[in-house]
């Protein structure tokens, strides 16, 4: 009986016309494809960003915005009307946009506050500002303790807030001060120093220094906030971050051709300020650290951090007044939960 060419020790399948099976690893289990799962399922969903702007009038708020975005997306963009009065209250008005970009969808939303600053007495003008975001933990929370709550809360919660620094060029004002040192505790704040270009180097150099000192000096804890570092990567990666604010940034929804180059910017007559040139302002750290590499971390921080802090104090006030309605002392419900 002879023996086929295909069992013939010198011989491989593929000489034989037999396809090899590719190499299987069986030790792969697939706990990656999760990632790929999330990536679709996020892309689905879409995001939501919701960031307040908050300085007094004048100092470009609105086009920070649009040059953010590279898009209409601020108040005074949209609902624009030939003159606008100050407001002698401080209002506070919000616009949303659906903003896509490479598949990509989210929920925009800006927050105004025309008004603040711009009386003689500013003197709790933060006020109306701690109302609203409270407002808005209050609408979330009501919306989770429902029996039959939605499947997908809306969320209107103030994820961050710019504060914009007038460029003196000296120090903060009172105002500043008390403004940050009150809403530091219930949102992140991000400071800038709003048309930077009306500034020195050496005098931006001078300022931001003597910002950061007055920030240390008022225990004001701006975003990014050491206490919330995750690791040593983070702690890295942030204290530069830290080492920067405020950032000095100049806006401009307007472009010029520079060097054959189209690029945002601001024309004067002694050349052009490129807003995302990083030798000229800080625009492009501010926009990296909003949208390109903090913006997960600044909604997480939100809602496990800030969000959290007001809804055991608000859980703790009803547990509180339902004791107290039912005849119990308060001193016995303290030593029960302990």
């Amino acid at each position: 009986m002879s023996v086929p060419s295909c069992q013939l020790f010198d011989q491989t399948k593929e000489e034989c016309g037999v396809m090899q099976s590719p190499l299987v690893d069986f030790s792969y289990v697939g706990i990656d494809a999760i990632l790929e799962q999330m990536r679709r399922k996020a892309m689905k969903q879409g995001f939501e960003l919701n960031i307040m702007v908050v300085g007094q009038s004048g100092l470009g708020k609105s086009t920070l915005m649009n040059t953010l975005f590279k898009s209409k997306v601020s108040r005074k963009s949209v609902l624009a009307t030939s003159q606008e009065k100050i407001p002698k209250t401080i209002e506070i008005k919000s616009i949303s946009h659906d903003i896509e970009e490479k598949g990509v969808r989210m929920k925009l939303t800006v927050i105004d506050t025309p008004g603040f600053g711009d009386q003689i007495n500013n003197e709790n003008c933060w006020q109306p500002i701690m109302k609203f975001i409270n407002d808005q933990y209050e609408a979330y929370l009501q919306e989770e303790i429902n029996i039959n709550r939605k499947k997908r809360i809306p969320d209107s919660r103030v994820h961050c807030c710019i504060y914009f620094i007038p460029p003196t060029g000296h120090c903060l004002r009172p105002l500043d001060v008390e403004f940050m040192k009150r809403l530091s505790k219930v949102v992140n704040i991000v400071p800038v120093i709003a048309k930077a270009d009306t500034l020195t180097l050496e005098e931006r150099d001078f300022f931001k220094k003597k910002i950061r000192e007055e920030l240390r000096s008022n225990g004001i804890d701006v975003y990014p906030q050491k206490e919330f570092d995750e690791d040593a990567e983070d702690r890295m990666i942030n204290e530069k971050i830290r080492e920067m604010i405020p950032f000095a940034v100049v806006g401009s929804d307007q472009e010029y051709q520079v060097n054959g180059r189209r690029l945002l910017g601001r024309k004067t007559k002694w050349g052009t300020i490129e807003v995302e040139n990083i030798a000229h302002c800080e625009f492009a750290y501010l926009r990296d650290l909003l949208i390109r590499t903090h913006m997960q971390n600044i909604k997480d921080i939100t809602s496990s951090i800030h969000y959290e802090m007001y809804r055991v104090r608000r859980l703790n006030e009803s547990n509180t007044a339902v004791t107290q309605a039912n005849g119990i002392p308060e001193h016995h419900l303290s030593a029960h939960e302990m």
